[in-house]
């Protein structure tokens, strides 16, 4: 998020959006809900504004995603009587709702299926993940499929076609209840950040992969939080020098596992529960608050 708001910053600087609003500079927040599963669903919308709200009335504590985004707070934590509580970001459960989208009814039929759910735009850096589709192409038992909106969709698509990548296919956004159904016919997700990334990011779409079991293969820029949590916890395979053939590796070392590894969409399912999920949340903000 730091990245694209600098990449847009001489727009934002231009801007007089806070003279048609009527706001004062640094005296207001600015939070982005742009993800399917809080902006689609009216409910978790809801929630995310009661909670938002509260938390303005009643502190004035920043909430930070990652342990590594500390950092930036380390000026402001030091003035007295300011306590800095970091909080991972969480998803509930999904209800069953089956999907759209029939993976055994598209040219992927009968492959080991890499999937990527979500934003296709400036902060992704999805390039590298067409570069690893070309680099497997003679494997025809593998398929990638990507599913959602974004800046870069057209351009995507367009270039898969130039390469005659036979092996990749896009598809339409989904509901978010829908999720849980593309997923379960999927062997891998793909997680991709543009190696330009400072901050430490965990992207939602890692949080329902998780949720559901499935391994991931990431891209992401180097010393990001994210690539020891996967590491660490063995829910899949992480690059973070932007290179495609490292990529490539790592995808087939991850595809000769998936047989072999009975265990791996259990660990990725207690991770989930054990970081990402609401109440996991819930106990650790009501602990901050006795103290």
């Amino acid at each position: 998020m730091r990245e694209v708001i600098e990449h847009y910053m001489p727009g934002i600087d231009a801007s007089d959006v806070l003279t048609r609003l009527g706001l004062k500079e640094q005296r207001y927040f600015l939070v982005s809900s742009h993800r399917e599963e809080n902006v689609d669903s009216p409910e978790n919308l809801q929630k995310l504004f009661a909670i938002l709200n509260a938390l303005a009335e009643r502190y004035q504590e920043p909430v930070v995603q990652t342990q590594g985004n500390e950092v930036y707070f380390e000026n402001w934590r030091r003035r007295a009587g300011r306590k800095l509580e970091v909080l991972q970001n969480w998803l509930a459960d999904a209800p069953a709702a089956g999907c759209s989208i029939d993976i055994a009814k598209t040219p992927l039929t009968g492959r080991k299926v890499f999937v990527y759910a979500g934003n296709m735009g400036v902060a992704q850096g999805m390039g590298i993940l067409l570069d690893l589709a070309e680099k497997l192409l003679h494997r025809t038992d593998v398929g990638f499929l990507f599913v959602g909106r974004g800046s870069d969709v057209k351009k995507l698509a367009a270039d898969a076609q130039a390469r005659g990548l036979n092996n990749v296919l896009f598809q339409d956004q989904i509901h978010p209840d829908e999720i849980p159904g593309l997923y379960a016919q999927c062997q891998v997700g793909l997680v991709a950040l543009d190696p330009r990334h400072k901050s430490h990011n965990i992207p939602g779409k890692f949080l329902t992969y998780m949720q559901s079991g499935l391994p991931v293969l990431a891209n992401i820029n180097a010393g990001n939080d994210l690539a020891n949590i996967i590491r660490d916890e063995n829910v899949g395979r992480v690059s973070e020098d932007g290179n495609a053939d490292t990529l490539a590796k790592l995808a087939l070392e991850l595809i000769d596992t998936l047989g072999a590894d009975a265990e791996c969409r259990e660990r990725c399912r207690a991770l989930y529960s054990r970081l990402f999920a609401p109440e996991t949340a819930v106990r650790q903000i009501v602990t901050a608050l006795k103290k």
